[in-house]
């Protein structure tokens, strides 16, 4: 209950509508630093020696690097008020794997915004400087521990700017997951022997007996096709076709496999890696959703997707 109260009294800046998140003034902290309280020690000694000695030059020096704290305090506060926030690409991962933010830092104003750090809880800070009207990406790592949508944790944004006297920070939360397919399983199930069906498109380059020519590199070909000798020769990159009237094919079902719905799903990824990597055209079964048998990266993709959303709604 007590944590729950101070979360709820906690200034946090959150995204708008369309998806970026500005630093408000009010929004941030601000505390010296352990040289803040060092030189605040510093200046009550220099104003009690001033005193008892009654000695102008003192006082002068005193309140002249008084002075320069506050000046110091203000500009701290100024590097951070204004800036703009906003999540990019967060590329998917397996579980187990440290998941990769993209955050866009945005800076609108006509001077820079030196020592800007960024830093999730447990993981160490990302430091950069921000020149006059431009934005720069940083990229934040979390822990993943379970498939599905990993959400960006709360982070926090921070600075020390100019002296290191204070230490302004404001906490942030940004829209953005990341799609965590299961792990793979360690022991690899084996994959289902292929059938070998008629192919009536293997006379065009989608068959799995004869060498049937070449044609332009297309993204998600698979690497074990592609003709490397060619690019050697530097002649661009080249994938081989194969012909014949055979094609490989088989079924990753669910229905096949024992245990638990996550050893399941874990055994069906490696079946899914597996497969792909051997260029396999497969299927997967999975209650209540099929994917007819094909191949490419785009199949794989769409398959793990499956895999890591499998038992949420919609």
């Amino acid at each position: 209950m007590k944590f729950r109260l101070l979360n709820s009294l906690r200034r946090i800046a959150r995204p708008d509508s369309a998806g970026k998140t500005l630093i408000a003034p009010r929004s941030i902290y601000i505390l010296p630093t352990g040289y803040g309280f060092l030189y605040a020690v510093l200046l009550l000694l220099m104003l009690l020696g001033s005193v008892n000695y009654a000695n102008n030059l003192g006082f002068l020096l005193t309140f002249l690097l008084i002075g320069l704290g506050l000046v110091a305090m203000l500009h701290t506060w100024r590097n951070l008020v204004g800036l703009e926030l906003e999540s990019g690409r967060a590329a998917p991962v397996f579980a187990g794997d440290d998941a990769h933010f993209e955050i866009r830092l945005i800076n609108r104003r006509r001077w820079s915004r030196p020592g800007i750090q960024i830093q999730i809880e447990g993981r160490s800070p990302i430091i950069t400087d921000l020149r006059p009207a431009e934005a720069e990406t940083l990229t934040l790592s979390a822990k993943s521990s379970c498939r599905g949508r990993l959400s960006l944790p709360r982070f926090t944004t921070s600075t020390r700017y100019p002296l290191g006297l204070f230490n302004a920070w404001v906490y942030v939360e940004l829209d953005a997951l990341c799609l965590v397919y299961p792990k793979p399983g360690k022991n690899m199930p084996e994959i289902p022997t292929p059938e070998y069906s008629h192919s009536q498109m293997g006379d065009r380059g989608v068959g799995a007996d004869d060498f049937a020519g070449l044609r332009h590199y297309r993204p998600g070909d698979s690497p074990r096709h592609i003709n490397w000798k060619a690019l050697a020769r530097e002649q661009g990159l080249q994938t081989k076709l194969f012909g014949g009237d055979r094609a490989e094919r088989c079924w990753l079902n669910w229905y096949h496999l024992s245990g638990e719905s996550e050893q399941r799903l874990s055994q069906l990824c490696r079946g899914v890696l597996d497969a792909s990597s051997q260029d396999i055209e497969f299927g997967l079964k999975l209650p209540g959703h099929e994917f007819k048998p094909a191949r490419g990266q785009q199949h794989r993709l769409e398959c793990l997707s499956a895999l890591a959303l499998f038992g949420e709604p919609g």
